[in-house]
């Protein structure tokens, strides 16, 4: 949701803006088959009822169908997201990473796929064009295990505890599905502020590719 409200930000801004997505584990200790459905999940870990985690779940559902996504909490399929991960670090290697991602979280949160199953994340690659034995064989091994790592490891330099998380020239961060608006007033706002403003007049020497031009006086 994060993601979606990002790019239609983006799209108000007349300003180049490359997006680069990152791995991050919600819970690293997850198995990869899970018999619990999210509402009893969400019971478990924050102390509440079933009805309650069903409540909580419907406002994000709510959120999700404001900006176009539709999330099947009825039907999701938990598990461990790691070889998720490894799959789009590399679709990176092969330039298909945006495409690797957005397919990977559509099979999760509206087709409720098995993401951590390797048969379906293969089938999942050889969706967005990726080599269908490249990929059998890279989840075979521990290939790509290190950069998946690497990026969990940045995450722990920049604290960061949570997801989605956006941080912009490696300095502003914005945290949760913030308001499409208030993506396209941060961004404005970074842009403005790397902009080089001329503090003096136009009467000193110019030189370019072509020469020295001396102001008239």
């Amino acid at each position: 949701m994060g993601k979606r409200r990002l790019e239609d930000a983006i799209k108000q801004i007349n300003h180049p803006i490359e997006v680069t997505y990152r791995c991050y584990e919600l819970d690293p200790t997850a198995e990869r088959d899970i018999k619990e459905n999210m509402y009893q999940m969400l019971a478990r870990k924050y102390g509440m009822s079933i009805a309650q985690a069903k409540v909580n779940t419907g406002n994000v559902v709510q959120m999700a169908k404001e900006v176009g996504l539709e999330y099947q909490m009825d039907t999701m399929i938990l598990t461990n997201t790691f070889d998720a991960h490894r799959l789009t670090m590399f679709a990176k290697t092969q330039g298909l990473m945006k495409e690797m991602t957005e397919r990977i979280l559509h099979a999760y949160f509206t087709e409720s796929k098995h993401i951590g199953d390797h048969q379906t994340l293969t089938e999942l690659a050889a969706e967005v064009g990726l080599n269908r034995e490249a990929v059998e064989k890279m989840l075979a091994s521990d290939e790509m295990a290190d950069a998946v790592r690497a990026d969990e490891q940045t995450a722990k330099q920049y604290r960061i505890t949570g997801v989605p998380f956006f941080l912009i020239n490696k300095k502003y961060a914005l945290t949760g599905a913030q308001p499409t608006e208030t993506f396209v007033q941060a961004l404005e706002k970074i842009i403005s502020e790397d902009e080089i403003t001329i503090l003096n007049n136009q009467d000193g020497t110019v030189c370019d590719d072509d020469g020295c031009e001396i102001p008239n006086k």
